[in-house]
């Protein structure tokens, strides 16, 4: 039986993709407590790194927006991982970091960062509202636009 935040994902037409093995010499997550952990997240769909460049050269404010959304997206897949499949347990996401690949003078990495935390409260409500930092960086691994990394209560 689905529960109520498999049910939503249907609803907005939202399929997690798998969660993704780490690129290196480090662990998805980490549970502690009621605390989860989830290590940062780029954009990559299917083992193959997308939204590859920087925002305000040859990638658009609204580019950046999507790469955030997908790296929210992986972030969901590994807590689903981390919560045995159940989502449910989710009682609230406590904190996203937003890194975005930039020019020196691009200033919206706020705004790039908002495709992750918007996406969180579209699927998980007032238990999605979050602290939050967006920086802007020189680079990024595979030189994706963006990474966000979270930390999630559950049951």
């Amino acid at each position: 039986m689905a529960g109520r935040i498999d049910a939503r994902l249907k609803e907005l037409k939202i399929e997690l993709p798998d969660a993704p093995a780490p690129a290196a010499n480090y662990i998805p997550y980490v549970v502690t407590g009621n605390l989860v952990f989830v290590s940062g997240q780029v954009p990559r769909f299917k083992g193959q790194y997308v939204h590859v460049g920087k925002v305000g050269e040859t990638l658009t404010l609204e580019d950046g927006q999507k790469s955030a959304r997908l790296c929210a997206l992986n972030l969901i897949a590994q807590l689903k991982a981390a919560c045995g499949g159940d989502l449910d347990r989710v009682k609230r996401v406590v904190k996203l970091g937003g890194f975005v690949n930039s020019t020196p003078n691009f200033a919206n990495h706020p705004q790039v960062i908002n495709g992750a935390s918007d996406l969180m409260g579209e699927i998980f409500g007032e238990a999605g509202k979050h602290a939050r930092f967006a920086v802007g960086v020189a680079d990024l691994p595979g030189n994706v636009a963006t990474e966000v990394d979270g930390i999630f209560e559950i049951a």
